[in-house]
């Protein structure tokens, strides 16, 4: 994999609805084609994983890897918002209630995500949004 190309990299779980759904979400609002995605159960996301030592992680963490910086769970998706189209990045006001109070709400949300996105949709992505998921073999 070539780090300098990706230097936006999301993690994800990719058996998950809701991951999916907002995967879709951002590469409809990504313009610039800033970020690429590596589904947690792949081998690529585990190398990640371990190259910058992210040992605070479980299923429904989502992680940023921006430039050599992680973000995870709350500040993850502040900062993931503050590179996509729309007015989105409004959401950081957030912030301000602090890591914890976020992380708290993430994981509160995260821990019922199947509850509340049970259905399953499949994205059969065209050849150029196929091109910004990270593969094990790319």
């Amino acid at each position: 994999m070539d780090e300098k190309k990706h230097t936006h990299i999301i993690i994800f779980d990719g058996q998950c609805n809701l991951c999916n759904t907002s995967v879709n979400f951002i590469m409809k609002r990504d313009k610039q084609a800033l970020f690429s995605f590596a589904p947690l159960q792949s081998d690529i996301a585990r190398s990640l994983l371990h190259k910058y030592k992210i040992e605070d992680f479980d299923e429904d963490t989502v992680v940023l890897i921006k430039h050599e910086t992680v973000y995870i769970r709350a500040e993850a998706v502040y900062e993931i918002c503050k590179d996509i189209d729309g007015f989105f990045s409004f959401l950081r006001i957030f912030r301000y209630l602090g890591r914890s109070c976020n992380d708290a709400l993430y994981r509160c949300f995260a821990k019922n995500r199947h509850r509340f996105f049970a259905k399953r949709l499949c994205l059969l992505p065209s050849e150029e949004l196929r091109s910004r998921f990270l593969t094990d073999k790319s």
